[in-house]
C-alpha cells in the first residue's frame, strides 16, 4: 500500500507545478509562459482551443531539453523496528546528500491547425506535459520512500474553434492522456541487519478531460481566458513485494493494482497589449484547483483504501515582452512565479516540490514569410524546501515499523528549446 500511495503522489506532484513539464511552445517558454493564452495560431493551442479560430493555416514542431540540479539532504530520518522491550530507534543510514536525482529529459512537442472556410478551424496538438524520472539508489538515505520513480504523460488534444463575431472568438478541445509509471520503494526486515526488501509498482493507462477557451481581439489588447477541466485518473498494472525475511516472509506477494484519482482544473486569463507596432506586452495569472487531489484510491488483493494527499489550490502569475527588432528578427523575455501546492509539513522525497521562480529568453527569426525558427532558454530557481514523510510499514501488525522522514530540498534547472513555425 505505501508503494502505490507513493506512485500515485509522484503522477499527482509531477502533474502539480513544481518539476512537471509547463513548457509546451518555444515562443511561450521564451516569455515565461505570459499571454499564451491571448496568444494566436497552432503553438497556443494547448493554452486555449480558441487561438487557432483567426491564426490561419499552420504548424508547429519543436523540442524542449531541461537539466535539473537538484540535492536531497538527510536531517534527521530514524526508523523504529518493534524489538523488546520498547522497540528499537535507529538513524537511517545511506547516502547523504544525494544529488542529480532527477534524469535529464528531451520533450517534443507538435501543433496543427487548419481553418474551415472564413470562420472556423480545427486543430491538433501533442505535448508531454508530465514527465519525471527520478533515482535515488537502493543505498540513500531516502530509500524507505522513494529509490526510483517514473512518471510520463502524453497528451493528445484534438480542438475546434470559430470567430463568433468580428472580436470574438470561442473553442473547444477534448484531451486524451495516456501516462505510464512505475515506482520503487524499500521495505525494511525486522531484523536491522539484512537487506531491505523491495515493493515494485508499475501502471498505466489512457484518461480524458475537455478545455474550454475564449479571446476578445479589440483595438490594441487581445484578452484571453481557457478552463482545463479536471481529470480522473485511473492506472491498471501490477504491485510486488519481495525480499523480506522471516517472520516477514510469508507477505512476499504479487498482484494486479488498480489506482484512481483526481488531478487539477486550471483557470487560465491573459493578455497581450500591443503597447507600440514593435512592442508588446504581455501578462498572465492561473489558477489551479489542486483541493480535487485529496486522497488516493487504492484496490489489490481484495482491499481498498485511501491515502489523504491535502493539496492547496494555487495561483501562477507570469509577466513578459516581445519586440521586433526589424522585420526578421523577434526576441522576447519573461519571469514566473509558480507557487507549490504541497505544504511544508508533507513534501516527499520522491514527490518533491517548491516555490519557484521562472526567469526566460527567447527569439524569432523569420527566414521566409512562410517558415519562423524560435529559440528560447529558461532557468528554474527552486525554493529551498524541507522534505517531511511519516511511513508505516506493516502498519496494524506486531510487525509495526515506522520511518519518520526529515530532510531538505534545494535545486534549480534550465531549459532549452527549439522550434520550427510553418504557415502553409
Amino acid at each position: 500500500m505505501a508503494a502505490a500511495a507513493a506512485l500515485l503522489a509522484v503522477a499527482g506532484q509531477a502533474s502539480a507545478n513544481g518539476i512537471g513539464v509547463t513548457e509546451v511552445s518555444t515562443e511561450g517558454l521564451g516569455r515565461a509562459n505570459s499571454g499564451e493564452v491571448a496568444d494566436t495560431g497552432a503553438s497556443a493551442l494547448f493554452w486555449n482551443p480558441a487561438a487557432i479560430a483567426r491564426g490561419g493555416r499552420g504548424a508547429t514542431l519543436g523540442v524542449h531539453h531541461r537539466n535539473d540540479d537538484t540535492e536531497f539532504s538527510n536531517t534527521s530520518t530514524t526508523i523504529t523496528r518493534p524489538i523488546p522491550p520498547a522497540g528499537l530507534t535507529l538513524p537511517v543510514g545511506g547516502r547523504s546528500p544525494v544529488d542529480e536525482v532527477s534524469q535529464d529529459f528531451t520533450a517534443p512537442h507538435f501543433a496543427v491547425a487548419v481553418p474551415f472556410g472564413d470562420r472556423f478551424a480545427v486543430g491538433l496538438s501533442v505535448h508531454k506535459p508530465i514527465r519525471l524520472k527520478t533515482d535515488f539508489g537502493a543505498d540513500s538515505w531516502a530509500r524507505y520512500d522513494t529509490i526510483r520513480s517514473k512518471i510520463e504523460t502524453t497528451e493528445i488534444q484534438t480542438a475546434a474553434a470559430i470567430q463568433a463575431t468580428e472580436w470574438l472568438d470561442l473553442g473547444v478541445g477534448f484531451t486524451a492522456n495516456y501516462t505510464d509509471a512505475y515506482y520503487d520503494q524499500a521495505s525494511p526486515n525486522l531484523n536491522p541487519t539484512a537487506p531491505d526488501g523491495l515493493q515494485a509498482l508499475a501502471g498505466d493507462g489512457w484518461n480524458y478531460g475537455f478545455t474550454l477557451g475564449a479571446q476578445a481581439h479589440l483595438e490594441r489588447v487581445t484578452l484571453g481566458v481557457a478552463y482545463r477541466s479536471k481529470v480522473k485518473h485511473e492506472l491498471d498494472g501490477s504491485i510486488t513485494l519481495s525480499g523480506l525475511q522471516a517472520p516477514l516472509d510469508t507477505a512476499n506477494f504479487t498482484a494486479e493494482a488498480d489506482t484512481n484519482f483526481t488531478t487539477r482544473s486550471t483557470v487560465t486569463v491573459g493578455a497581450r497589449f500591443a503597447l507600440t507596432d514593435a512592442t508588446t506586452l504581455n501578462g498572465q495569472v492561473v489558477w489551479s484547483g489542486w483541493d480535487v487531489y485529496d486522497t488516493i484510491d487504492v484496490a489489490f488483493a481484495g482491499m481498498t483504501a485511501s491515502i489523504p494527499q491535502g493539496f492547496k489550490n494555487t495561483t501562477s502569475v507570469a509577466v513578459g515582452v516581445d519586440h521586433d527588432l526589424n522585420t526578421m528578427w523577434t526576441i522576447r523575455g519573461g519571469v514566473q512565479f509558480d507557487p507549490t501546492p504541497t505544504h511544508d509539513d508533507l513534501r516527499e522525497p520522491g514527490v518533491f516540490d517548491s516555490d519557484r521562480w521562472v526567469f526566460a529568453a527567447g527569439a524569432s527569426a523569420r527566414l521566409q514569410p512562410a517558415l519562423t525558427l524560435n529559440g528560447a532558454v529558461a532557468y528554474t530557481r527552486f525554493d529551498d524546501a524541507p522534505l517531511v514523510d511519516f511511513d508505516v510499514f506493516y502498519a496494524g501488525t506486531p510487525a509495526q515499523t515506522t520511518v519518520p522522514t526529515r530532510g531538505a530540498f534545494k535545486g534549480d534547472a534550465f531549459t532549452a528549446s527549439m522550434s520550427l513555425d510553418w504557415q502553409f
